[in-house]
């Protein structure tokens, strides 16, 4: 029996380092996402208003939208190379539960693609302003909710690995299921501005997270084995 779990958990951490070591070597797959959100969160004072005032309204959801829309560009490489190069099948083959394989997978895409981000928002924070006393919720929330958007996207990538041209599906599959993380995100910034408890709205955010990491891997390991076979 301990030689079972030691298996599984070397193929595990096999597949969490695979990952890892291939966007490390895919430079442009490891900055891509990153720079997106710098330059969307940067974009929005020129489109809207340089005005301090203006920004410390809307920093939190400038944030989370940009934060959103890098997890979405940075979606699409979760399955592809594995689906084009052979190796996804075998993953679905492996006597391991694809269940794990599928969730060190999205840990990876999160550390790739979640992480930068979460660690740089309070830089792009205090560019648009954000109230002193909001940084630490916007980071908690950040680290809660964007595991959730990795998770919630590995959905559509795996129902629409294995069609060309898959970016427009993608983003209407994806981008539905992410506002509730979206508005809990911004909310509970917002609150914490107005002096509100949190603990309700962290609540919300933690049980998104247990779901996404109890249901999302599961629907993706299904829809792999439709989409695949």
């Amino acid at each position: 029996m301990s030689g079972a779990r030691s298996t599984l958990a070397d193929a595990v951490l096999a597949t969490l380092r695979r990952d890892l070591l291939i966007a490390y070597k895919r430079k442009n797959d490891l900055f891509n996402p990153f720079m997106f959100f710098v330059l969307v969160a940067t974009l929005f004072p020129i489109g809207i208003s340089p005005e301090f005032e203006v920004l410390a309204e809307i920093s939190a959801g400038v944030l989370w939208i940009s934060a959103l829309l890098a997890s979405l560009l940075a979606m699409d490489n979760l399955f592809r190379a594995d689906f084009e190069d052979g190796s996804l099948e075998l993953l679905m083959l492996s006597p391991h539960p694809l269940y794990l394989l599928v969730l060190a997978k999205n840990i990876a895409h999160w550390l790739i693609s979640g992480l930068p981000v979460v660690v740089m928002s309070p830089l792009i924070a205090y560019m648009l302003n954000l109230p002193d006393g909001a940084y630490s919720t916007l980071l908690l929330t950040l680290l809660l909710g964007t595991p959730v958007l990795s998770l919630l996207g590995s959905i559509g990538v795996a129902l629409t690995v294995g069609l060309g041209s898959r970016g427009l599906i993608l983003a209407v599959i994806t981008l539905p299921m992410s506002v509730p993380v979206l508005i809990a995100g911004t909310l509970t910034v917002s609150q914490t501005l107005e002096g509100a408890s949190l603990s309700g709205y962290l609540a919300i955010m933690g049980a998104m997270l247990v779901a996404a990491l109890t249901l999302a891997p599961l629907a993706s390991a299904a829809a792999l084995r439709i989409s695949v076979n």
